[in-house]
């Protein structure tokens, strides 16, 4: 007999929930198969198994918390599909002996039972947690995928209006039970966090409590960035195959400003200020699953098309829920972008244990005083430095915040910066 076990994840994750079994009791399974779905504080794991046989028993079942090393199923290595489940074969046969109704009605209950791997259609981990969450049957989703595999825009776009009726014999009982509360009669929805969620309400909470976290704010002209995207960016586009945006601009004006003022590039360890002289900026990216922040190594070392590419890639990686472990490990600095939904200010959260992050927010024309006499129509955005006051003061974060909008109104000065 064979024992799977919860593998080593990360440094930093040493438990997770098991999101559902991929497999059942009695099914072949061969080596490297998918066995599991894990889900863990950052991303979901498909845990595989390590040797060919048939699974014998699951010790966890979905729901179900377990720690790395933990077992959590067991495979006999010399067992088949048919050995391994008699059980089917002699539920078909039990009413030949005997035709009572009462022998007859177990043989029933045990129709459903002889579920195989084959009955179940391929899924993405996204599609199957979504269907799950929501009551859904995979296999009355359609896909338009080629495979057959249904994907998560599937399980959204699906029509579950014919599931109702079977929900309406259990509200009687559901009326009964508040009928002391004064509301009983409104109508609620009670949602289980996931593990992620959960984490990502902790760590927010503690990166508040431990830190002295205070917020400086300025505005950038952005009339230079935007003139110049404007001007490059066709043969920008033609030339490296991606566009050319923002983010490439404000990442390597915070590297810029982050070789001036290091403190910003560090983080506490003790009675210890640790100086990171290397640039692996946190990129945050918003999921249905939640806030992750994915790392863009080495920033420093990128052009604007590499960071462009880079950023586009891990984005897509989050949203396709496939960003692996590595990608969200270590960062120094975090960049964080609430423009995109059309925020206009706003006072980031620090990314522990980094003690600092920078907001940008929404592109607003606004008329600016070019001199005494004289008001323009300008593009301004807001940005927000928030930080780490405990090894980082006033004065370092409002002249950090001061070189990056100095880097980004001369865009030119950033091919010197980065």
């Amino acid at each position: 007999m064979i024992e799977i076990k919860v593998p080593e994840l990360a440094e930093s994750i040493t438990e997770g929930t098991i999101a559902q079994w991929l497999k059942q009791v009695g099914e072949q399974v061969n080596q490297g198969e998918y066995i599991a779905e894990l889900e863990t504080d950052k991303v979901n794991v498909e845990i595989t198994a390590e040797h060919s046989g048939v699974i014998t028993e699951f010790k966890k079942e979905p729901g179900d918390t377990v720690e790395v090393g933990e077992v959590i199923a067991v495979i006999d290595e010399s067992g088949s599909a048919a050995s391994a489940a008699p059980a089917a074969p002699k539920e078909e046969a039990a009413p030949a002996p005997a035709a009572s109704a009462e022998k007859a009605e177990p043989a029933k209950e045990a129709e459903p039972a002889p579920a195989t791997g084959q009955d179940r259609p391929l899924a993405s981990p996204a599609a199957r947690k979504l269907a799950r969450e929501r009551g859904i049957d995979l296999s009355a989703v359609a896909t338009a995928d080629p495979l057959g595999r249904v994907r998560k825009q599937d399980v959204e776009t699906h029509q579950t209006a014919p599931a109702a009726p079977q929900k309406q014999p259990a509200a009687p009982q559901q009326a009964k039970a508040p009928a002391a509360s004064s509301d009983s009669a409104k109508p609620v929805e009670r949602i289980k966090m996931s593990r992620r969620r959960q984490t990502i309400a902790k760590r927010l909470v503690e990166s508040q409590q431990t830190a002295a976290m205070l917020t400086t704010f300025n505005e950038v002209d952005m009339t230079a960035v935007m003139d110049l995207r404007k001007r490059r960016k066709d043969a920008f586009l033609e030339k490296n195959g991606v566009k050319l945006g923002f983010m490439s601009f404000f990442t390597k004006a915070v590297i810029g400003a982050l070789k001036e003022f290091p403190l910003l590039n560090a983080e506490i360890q003790g009675d210890e200020i640790l100086v990171k002289k290397y640039y692996d900026i946190g990129v945050a990216v918003s999921t249905d699953e939640g806030l992750v922040v994915p790392v863009v190594r080495d920033a420093d070392r990128l052009g604007f098309a590499g960071i462009e590419r880079e950023i586009g890639e891990l984005g897509k990686k989050a949203r396709d829920n496939k960003l692996a472990i590595s990608d969200l490990q270590g960062g120094t600095f975090t960049i964080t972008n609430g423009g995109v939904f059309g925020s206009l200010w706003s006072t980031p959260i620090l990314n522990a244990p980094q003690v600092g992050i920078l907001g940008m927010h929404k592109v607003q024309w606004r008329p600016v005083a070019i001199d005494q006499e004289n008001f323009e129509n300008r593009p301004m955005m807001y940005i927000a430095l928030s930080y780490d006051h405990r090894i980082v003061d006033g004065k370092e974060a409002v002249s950090f915040l001061v070189k990056v909008k100095q880097l980004l109104e001369d865009p030119e000065s950033l091919l010197l910066e980065g």
